[in-house]
């Protein structure tokens, strides 16, 4: 059965090896319920507001299993709440998962909206805790599983341990790791993110850039990233 294995939060600390001296990526796991409103989780706040936060990338969420991966190819442990993510999930491919299905955890209704893009930040957090951070950023990139940033449609309370329920799926076959090869990896499969019924506005205009690049026969056309 899909489950919450752990639900991760972190206030904005002060440190000098963040970009903007300040980062909220150090979460820490929360016992019993933890009550989810519009823009996240209580006792959770973006640090880096320009890139971070807001109604499309409320609550971030990571595989155990995807973490395991990690700590196989990092030689160390890699605990829930390290990649920063709010919920950490177990017994669900949250990179099978399509843009716009929803899951009901606790009485909260979420939806899979877009994903996680990997910074200097991350790669800056990693070497601060003692894993190997060379070319971090890359080697997250190419593992293709980045976990997605997900809308609350419904506000509610919910806790480790409750079940993660698949409610909706679209049926379109766009995957949260399809649309991040799209963005970052793989450009020739943007045109499948038009498939995608109320698409994130960035990902839609990068989509329809490349798409007229290609019927003006500009194929090597350069996007904006």
């Amino acid at each position: 059965m899909a489950q919450l294995l752990s639900v991760n939060v972190g206030l904005p600390r002060e440190t000098d090896w963040a970009t903007i001296g300040r980062t909220s990526i150090d979460k820490t796991a929360v016992e019993g319920p933890v009550r989810v409103h519009a823009l996240g989780l209580e006792g959770d706040q973006v640090s880096n507001r320009k890139y971070h936060g807001g109604l499309d990338k409320a609550v971030y969420a990571f595989a155990v299993e995807d973490l395991r991966l990690w700590a196989e190819r990092l030689g160390e442990p890699v605990a829930p709440g390290q990649f920063g993510e709010n919920l950490t999930t177990e017994g669900i491919d949250v990179n099978e998962a399509e843009i716009g299905e929803r899951w009901r955890i606790g009485t909260v209704l979420l939806e899979v909206r877009s994903v996680r893009t990997p910074c200097a930040e991350f790669k800056r957090w990693m070497g601060h805790c003692g894993y190997d951070d060379r070319a971090w950023v890359k080697r997250f990139a190419a593992e293709g599983r980045p976990g997605p940033y997900l809308r609350v449609l419904e506000e509610g309370v919910l806790a480790a341990g409750d079940a993660v329920e698949v409610v909706h799926r679209p049926g379109h076959g766009v995957s949260v790791s399809t649309f991040y090869r799209a963005v970052s990896t793989d450009r020739t499969l943007l045109p499948r993110l038009l498939e995608v019924p109320d698409l994130v506005p960035e990902a839609r205009d990068k989509a329809e850039k490349y798409v007229r690049a290609l019927a003006g026969g500009q194929e090597d056309v350069a996007l904006p990233s």
